[in-house]
Formats: C-alpha cells, structure tokens, sequence
C-alpha cells in the first residue's frame, strides 16, 4: 500500500512516445503465420520466435502455431515459416532438401541485409558486420559467407579486427542497433581503414531509427521511462540504453504486471514506448495503469509518422 500511494502521489504526467510498437516488417511476419494458419490450419512451424515478443509468441501458440529451434523438430511435409530476422542459405538448403513447403517472414530490410554481404563478399572484401553475437539476425547474415564476414559487436573488436586486404574492406549492421552505438563502431572502423566501403542506403531500419529518436525526445522530459518489450528484443533493448543515455531512468517491462511502483516514486512525468515487436495493446494496458494511478495528463511526442508497408510473400497472399 505505501509502494502504491507513492506512486500515485507522483505520477502526473504521461509522455508517449511516438512512433511505436509495431513496424511493417513485424506486421508483415505476424500475418504471414496467421496466414498460414487460415490457408492450411494448424499446426504450422515456424522457425525460432516469429518476432521477438512473448505475447505475439503466446497468441500464434494459442492458435495453432508450433515454435522450433531447428528444422530437425519440423515433422516432413509440414508448412513452415522463416522469422522475420532471417536465416542462413545453410537452413534454406536444409528445408529445400527436406522438400519443406517454406513461408519467408524475413524482414525485406534483412533481406536487404543478406544481399549486400553476398555481393561485398563476392567481390572479394572483407565484410565487417557492426552487431549483437548469437542474435538470430546476425547469425543468418554471417552465414552468407562466414569466410569472409567478422562480426564486430563493440568498439573494442573494431579496434582488433583483422582483415585480409584493408584495400578491400566493407561493413553492414543489424538493423536493430541503437544508432548512435553502431556509429562510435563504425568511427573506429573508419579510422583504421580508410577504404572501407558500406551500404548505399542505412542498414539501422527506419523504425529502429524513427523509435530511437522519439524515446530520446521523451526521456529529455521524463523522470523515469517505461520502454514495453520482451527481454530478447534488441531493439527495445537498445530504446532502454538509449533512454538512460538521454538521462532519464529506464525500465524494460514485457506487460503492466511488469511494473514496480517503485519505479514510479517521485517521478512526476512518465515516459511510455514500446520495441517495435511490441503490441500496441499492452501500452494502452500500461497507460491505463498510469492513468488508474492518477495522471491527469496524457500526451504524445511525436518524431516521425510511418507510413511504410510491405506485401505478403506470394505463399502468404489471399489466392
């Protein structure tokens, strides 16, 4: 009760940030398997989490779908679906050679991805791939040409990494990195090769970046910040890192029931956003809470507005 009534003494304001939740690639994943459960019933495989999101993983379970580490727990003939963060041509080869009927969920953006290391690779560079070590989405890009691709995850790496022509050098980075810590790697990376060569366009997605900008908008404003994402998420993990570096205290929350009061103590203003795996249901649930708690103002920063679709895969499309 005293946790409680410190809490509802100090909330008065609550900042959401905007955009969030959702982005296109994860929109288009979830309706890939919901698809897929309609067009061929259930149960429907898919291959790791579709996104990284225990509600949206829930959900899909509840209706049918079945979630494998590997194609080996996929029985033979049965429909499977790629996640949205992509796979290796070595896991493509093995569904093909098992005749898999396959659904790609992968992001067009990771697909994007995939195809500049196979062509920095085949033109004979060293790729140098700024990310997070065993995510899902740097171990599908790494295997396009693991002889050729080092994966450099911190600046450190990116002051050892080694190269086998600094002549012929290139980078690529996870989509979800938080922006300002893929540019200091990139810094270091620049200054040792001065050759070096990237993508014509940014690999760090739009809404990766769009989430970015508005968390650290609302955390300049904010006493404390509530970022709604599942722990295996990178990019709501990268909006917690990127709260705390614009100066507000920052807390990762899967739902409302994740909430420490605690947290809320003395903190006037409340800043609310969600991972872009995130559904924008369990805000709404977090700044119901808030609002219960005795907020009196709920508002809205917003940095970008998104209007960015991707069609289905053919195997996904109304027929």
């Amino acid at each position: 009760m005293a946790e409680w009534a410190a809490a509802a003494d100090s909330v008065h304001r609550v900042l959401l940030a905007s955009p969030r939740s959702f982005c296109a690639g994860v929109e288009r994943a979830i309706e890939v398997v919901e698809q897929a459960l309609r067009r061929h019933g259930p149960p429907v495989y898919v291959r790791k989490q579709i996104v990284h999101n225990t509600q949206v993983v829930a959900d899909l379970r509840a209706r049918g779908a079945v979630f494998v580490d590997e194609l080996d727990e996929v029985p033979d003939g049965a429909v499977t679906v790629f996640s949205a963060h992509g796979v290796s041509p070595a896991v493509r080869r093995a569904a093909a050679d098992r005749r898999l009927p396959v659904i790609d969920a992968t992001c067009p953006l990771v697909t994007k991805v995939h195809a500049e290391a196979r062509r920095f690779a085949g033109r004979g560079d060293t790729v140098l791939l700024i990310g997070h070590a065993g995510h899902e989405e740097t171990e599908g890009t790494l295997g396009e040409a693991r002889e050729r691709i080092r994966l450099v995850p911190d600046p450190a790496t990116a002051e050892t990494v080694q190269v086998d022509d600094p002549s012929r050098v290139s980078y690529l980075v996870q989509t979800t990195l938080a922006v300002d810590e893929a540019a200091g790697i990139l810094d270091a990376l620049r200054r040792r090769f001065p050759a070096l060569a990237g993508p014509g366009s940014d690999d760090i997605c739009y809404a990766t970046t769009n989430r970015q900008r508005a968390v650290t908008a609302v955390a300049a404003r904010a006493d404390v910040v509530l970022v709604v994402g599942s722990a295996n998420s990178s990019n709501s993990l990268r909006l917690v890192e990127v709260a705390e570096r614009a100066g507000a205290r920052a807390h990762l929350v899967d739902n409302v029931g994740c909430v420490d009061l605690r947290w809320l103590a003395g903190a006037t203003t409340v800043g609310v956003t969600a991972g872009a795996s995130a559904p924008p249901a369990l805000v709404d649930e977090v700044v119901a809470a808030l609002t219960a708690l005795g907020a009196r103002e709920v508002s809205e920063h917003v940095a970008a507005v998104e209007d960015v679709s991707f069609t289905l895969p053919k195997e996904a499309r109304q027929p």
